[in-house]
């Protein structure tokens, strides 16, 4: 007669060892299976009254999102990791020679079998329900402002706040970082790992460096509202300068910009837009990091003729120069994060009486106050009003400062406002750090118009880049 085989159904079998079912019983029983099944449905349960509180509107916190996406889920997958864990474990230590080793065999004719089958298919059922509206849910939640923002908040906080007083405030971050598509989602959040990482270990650059390296091209974000095949014509554009000398009377230069775009009577591009134009393509070899340097261009018209630019003594190979295809974003480096300019704000609180003009030497005195180094924000709003206080009493007296307290805490209060607006030493970000390329008021330090406009680009046939300014503008 031969002997029985152990049978794995279930029941005990004669030679004494533990069913498949017992051993996944008393393996669960141990200290560390116990562990990872109430870790598991403590997390699992607040998952989903986190998960229905979100979905309701009944909680609203973004850091709450945080915990509900990303904590508790990444808890019960963890609790449920104990559980094999406690299987291995006390195989290991306690069922060494006490182990079943044939396969497991599952008889629906045992009323014991079908409840764990069906118990198995519901528990599935359910968490894969759950989990997939957490999933879908925190995909929105990481494409929130909130979450490129202000997750990283020292980090990012300069360009957070930049953009939440920008034209674009009420556009979506990823918009115009990642757009439509699931090619530069998954791109973008590798990339965020990297990001994620210098976070963590405190190795990211101080201040952040701009311009991002592989930004997604324009033409699939920006032109996305905006239209450079709408003719826009001309724009008038104005500039309010005050002196130290005269606080009252600004010069005021009116300019007219050729914004330009196809021109419905001529049917041609024209004006600034023409860098973007369907029909031309305009390439260029940036030579650094900034790109404020160039060396070739090339400029592919309508015709199919390309034309190429070089600067004599700038050769992209030496240099280590990339090839970059011209976009919105070469001249409008800034769109959304923008930084004031220290003299714009200044005369613009002149101009709106924010700063008493009729105040002697107020102006130069806003200029050090804002400029003065402090170890740290906190620092700069505990010191701001009162340095400003303390000039103008070096400058008229005591007296003058006691009889106009009221007012140059007001304007103290107004530098106060723009400083936490532009300033955060921390992150080694000051006035002039970002500097923007539509124009050509840095043109010194190789910002702007002028880095192809220089009338010193030119083809082997001496056809240079025109460096006039009624190409951009009319005369003032």
């Amino acid at each position: 007669m031969s002997e029985k085989q152990p049978d794995l159904q279930g029941d005990i079998p004669e030679n004494g060892k533990k069913t498949w079912l017992e051993q996944i019983g008393l393996s669960a029983k141990t200290p560390i299976g116990l562990f990872g099944i109430g870790f598991t449905t403590v997390c699992f349960t607040l998952t989903v009254l986190g998960l229905l509180g979100h979905i309701t509107g009944l909680i609203e916190n973004p850091y709450a999102a945080i915990v509900t996406f990303v904590v508790f889920p990444a808890g019960a997958i963890l609790g449920l990791l104990f559980i094999p864990a406690s299987i291995y474990f006390r195989r290991k230590k306690w069922f060494r020679e006490n182990i079943n080793k044939g396969n497991i065999l599952i008889d629906f004719g045992k009323k014991t079998h079908r409840k764990a089958v069906v118990l198995f298919l519901v528990l599935s059922v359910v968490n894969i329900a759950v989990f997939s509206l957490v999933i879908y849910e925190a995909y929105h939640f990481t494409e929130s402002d909130f979450f490129c923002g202000a997750i990283c908040h020292t980090v990012m906080d300069p360009e957070y706040t930049a953009y939440q007083r920008s034209p674009h405030a009420k556009v979506g971050c990823v918009s115009c970082h990642i757009g439509s598509g699931a090619e530069w989602y998954v791109k973008a959040k590798l990339s965020g790992l990297r990001q994620v990482k210098a976070v963590i270990d405190g190795s990211y650059s101080t201040p952040i460096p701009a311009p991002v390296e592989h930004l997604r091209p324009a033409q699939d974000t920006c032109e996305e509202c905006h239209w450079p095949e709408k003719f826009h014509g001309k724009k008038i554009k104005q500039f309010v300068r005050y002196s130290n000398d005269d606080q009252l009377n600004p010069e005021i230069q009116d300019i007219s910009l050729h914004i330009g775009g196809r021109n419905p009577l001529t049917d041609s591009f024209e004006g600034i837009h023409w860098h973007v134009s369907n029909n031309v393509k305009v390439e260029y070899e940036s030579l650094d990091e900034k790109r404020t340097s160039i060396g070739r261009i090339k400029v592919t018209k309508p015709s199919g003729v390309t034309e190429e630019y070089s600067l004599d003594g700038a050769t992209g190979e030496g240099a280590g120069g990339k090839w970059r295809t011209m976009d919105c974003i070469d001249c409008h480096n800034r769109p959304t994060h923008v930084y004031d300019e220290l003299e714009e704000r200044v005369d613009f609180g002149l101009q709106s009486k924010k700063l008493n003009p009729e105040i002697e030497g107020i102006r130069e005195d806003s200029f050090k106050v804002l400029q003065k180094e402090y170890a740290s924000r906190e620092e700069a709003k505990e010191q701001i009003v009162a340095t400003l206080l303390a000039l103008q009493a070096e400058r008229h007296g005591a007296d003058f400062v006691a009889k106009n307290e009221q007012t140059l805490i007001s304007s103290g209060a107004y530098l106060l406002d723009t400083y936490m607006d532009n300033v955060w030493p921390v992150m080694k970000v000051t006035w002039g750090t970002y500097k923007g390329h539509n124009g050509h008021q840095y043109e010194s330090e190789g910002y702007g118009c002028f880095r192809c406009h220089d009338d010193e680009h030119q083809t082997a046939f001496g056809k240079t880049i025109s460096q006039s300014c009624d190409l951009c503008h009319d005369e003032p």
